[in-house]
């Protein structure tokens, strides 16, 4: 059973959200709230799996409201207004809802819900935003990421993607055991790794430092 948690200012809103949950068999009501702040307060205190979170609200936005959590449930956004789909996704949200959307429409969500609660790593992809664009990029796929100031550009099989991210919010977003920072300007898949020598180590034709401050944690992934 997935426990919901409703945080949403409208009351209607909230109201349809009790309905279709309660009609849902998969889904049971954790608790709702009717700003961000409460929802702080309330996550603090209990725990829930899933939560339905409104974007347009005062105080603190649905949006602003995830970035402050350290460790989200998965999470389904809902709003009137399609053009914040892409900032959506590109937070890692589970779906996102465009009001007003039928029980069907609720279910289909509720579905990916359960379909990444059954893997391991939530997703076996990274979903990104750079020139506008929505790029779903495989972690098999994923070759290294290279830090440059403010941007990073993300090495794959067949892509060469530069948009504005860190590295150390890329690596809460990729799986611990297949990726390791080896610098403080790379990032790297291990299994991409074709040899390593001294306090280099090459994947594809780039030869790429090994930062002695990330050397140990990285001897330890790769030889694991």
């Amino acid at each position: 059973m997935i426990k919901c948690l409703i945080i949403d200012d409208e009351p209607a809103a909230r109201d349809i959200l009790q309905t279709y949950i309660k009609d849902c068999p998969d889904t049971e009501i954790a608790g709702t709230c009717q700003d961000a702040l409460e929802a702080r307060s309330w996550l603090d205190a209990y725990s829930a799996d899933l939560l339905f979170v409104d974007i347009n609200m005062p105080k603190l936005s649905g949006l602003s409201f995830i970035k402050t959590l350290k460790d989200p449930p998965q999470v389904i956004l809902s709003t009137a207004y399609s053009e914040h789909a892409i900032d959506a996704f590109d937070l890692g949200v589970t779906d996102y809802l465009l009001k007003p959307f039928s029980f069907e429409r609720f279910l289909k969500a509720v579905d990916k819900v359960k379909q990444n609660g059954e893997k391991p790593n939530n997703s076996p992809a990274i979903t990104i935003k750079a020139d506008g664009k929505l790029f779903r990029i495989l972690h098999d796929d994923i070759f290294y990421a290279e830090s440059q100031g403010d941007y990073i550009t993300l090495h794959s099989t067949d892509k060469h993607i530069t948009f504005l991210y860190t590295l150390k919010e890329l690596l809460k977003i990729l799986p611990g055991d297949q990726f390791c920072r080896v610098h403080r300007s790379y990032v790297v898949s291990l299994s991409k790794i074709e040899f390593l020598e001294g306090n280099q180590l090459k994947i594809r034709d780039t030869l790429i430092p090994i930062g002695k401050s990330y050397k140990e944690e990285f001897l330890q992934k790769y030889t694991a």
